[in-house]
């Protein structure tokens, strides 16, 4: 199986051998498939702003939002869609910058100063590729920390969502850095080891530590890191634990622990999810949902996530992302063996001669850019997709667990996905191709019309049973 593998990833860079040899201007393509992809971007949010000079919800939703609520909610849309073409433009405009004037080139030679101040040469490729990523993120993270204390204390803050404080946000950045300096540098340095232990057979290698890493962080980051920046507690005995308690017990769904989030300390926007492993899950629900909604409404919620625990979607996203991280890594090694690609991007000869790891892989995820962004689409449908069938499952209920308490799940489904709406004032009127592009979720309205076709198609089915009987 493996020699299979072998052969079929030496053929694929037989075909690619004119990345190593001929003269492309890399740079000039890159800098054309980023201003494209944030020029596409753009014209998305301008098909996107008329939707909000709208001064009525849609029919369907004309009853739910009073005439005040829906006006604030226009405003906050148009607020966000404003800054979201602002930023997106200055930040393509700072990346050209930087890519013009060869930041990563630059980002190396001063990792090489900073090993060397530790006594290393440049034959610790990996110390230096650590200290490589590490004065690249942060000299390129600097110019869009201004447009984050905007959003967070201009934007948010004027529509009542923001409940940060200036020290608070000080404190999650640093905590943030100090964070991805712990888990990154070691996982950078096992990510290249493996490359050099590996040679051109790293593929499956590299997958297996990626998944093994992906797997790690499902149960590593709520349980270990999110709680450094929230605080989790069990959730409080009443109806609401009994509810959700009782529907996973009847649905064999592994609850370990339920927990209540304060989400509330930093927004008033609000959630709820599930985690873990196979055998071990945990759900999570913000406190602004318990507030914002009835227990029998929230009840309906967790329903819907059950949905996608009883269809296997995260374990089929899971095998997405494997199939795209294999097309990705199998592509790559026409890249890690290119001088031509270093040169392009301001390397010196001696650098260029032998692409360090990080470098080729870093320049070749750029070049991907427009791919990726075909990829977001496509990932959005099928998760969209799944949406739909956990709503499904929701409406379902009653038939799936012979249980008459559950006949009303999706209207009790639809009033919280309205209430959940009208609380975080968001957008309901939608531009198609805005939505396919952006959106994982399918828009308010599509949901509202799915869920009344679900409920319809239950109550016919229940009928002709009920016939069936007599």
């Amino acid at each position: 199986m493996m020699g299979y593998l072998n052969m079929g990833l030496d053929a694929l860079q037989t075909r690619l051998a004119w990345v190593a040899t001929d003269p492309i201007d890399w740079k000039f393509y890159l800098q054309v498939c980023s201003w494209s992809v944030c020029l596409f971007e753009s014209y998305l949010l301008l098909r996107q702003f008329p939707l909000y000079s709208k001064t009525e919800p849609p029919p369907v939703l004309a009853e739910h939002f009073k005439p005040e609520t829906f006006k604030k909610s226009q405003a906050y849309g148009k607020d966000k869609a404003k800054f979201s073409l602002v930023s997106g433009l200055y930040k393509q405009v700072i990346d050209s910058l930087f890519l013009h004037y060869g930041l990563m080139a630059w980002s190396w030679r001063i990792g090489g100063k900073i090993i060397a101040k530790l006594g290393y040469g440049p034959e610790y490729e990996i110390l230096q590729s650590i200290a490589f990523a590490f004065t690249l993120f942060f000299v390129s993270s600097l110019p869009s920390l201004p447009l984050s204390f905007y959003q967070n204390f201009v934007l948010e803050e004027k529509h009542g969502f923001n409940k940060m404080t200036p020290s608070l946000f000080v404190t999650d950045l640093l905590k943030g850095w100090a964070i991805g300096f712990a888990i990154g540098a070691p996982f950078l340095a096992m990510f290249l080891y493996i490359f050099k232990w590996a040679g051109n057979r790293f593929v499956p290698w590299l997958m297996a530590f990626l998944l093994i890493f992906q797997l790690s962080m499902v149960v590593l980051y709520p349980t270990v890191i999110q709680p450094l920046f929230n605080k989790l507690s069990p959730l409080s005995e009443g109806d609401l634990r009994s509810r959700i308690e009782a529907l996973a017990t009847r649905l064999e769904f592994p609850l370990k622990h339920l927990y209540e989030i304060d989400g509330s300390k930093r927004s008033s926007h609000s959630n709820a999810y599930f985690f873990g492993l196979p055998w071990s899950k945990h759900i999570v629900i913000f406190d602004t949902l318990i507030k914002q909604s009835k227990p029998e409404e929230v009840e309906a919620v967790l329903a819907h996530e059950l949905g996608h625990w009883f269809f296997a979607h995260p374990t089929k996203l899971l095998l997405l992302s494997q199939i795209h991280i294999f097309t990705i890594l199998a592509l790559f090694p026409a890249f890690l063996h290119a001088p031509p690609l270093l040169r392009a991007f301001d390397f010196p000869p001696s650098v260029a001669a032998k692409p360090p790891t990080i470098v080729a892989f870093l320049l070749y995820q750029m070049l991907l850019t427009p791919l990726e962004a075909i990829v977001g689409i496509l990932m959005n449908a099928v998760s969209r997709k799944f949406e739909y069938e956990a709503d499904r499952f929701a409406c379902e209920l009653q038939t799936r667990l012979m249980d008459e308490r559950m006949a009303d799940m999706g209207d009790r489904l639809g009033r919280a996905l309205v209430t959940l709406h009208v609380e975080n004032l968001s957008t309901v009127w939608v531009d198609w191709l805005y939505s396919a592009y952006h959106h994982s979720h399918p828009t308010l309205t599509e949901r509202l019309r799915a869920l009344d076709g679900y409920k319809s198609a239950v109550a016919k089915a229940k009928g002709e049973a009920e016939k069936k009987e007599l």
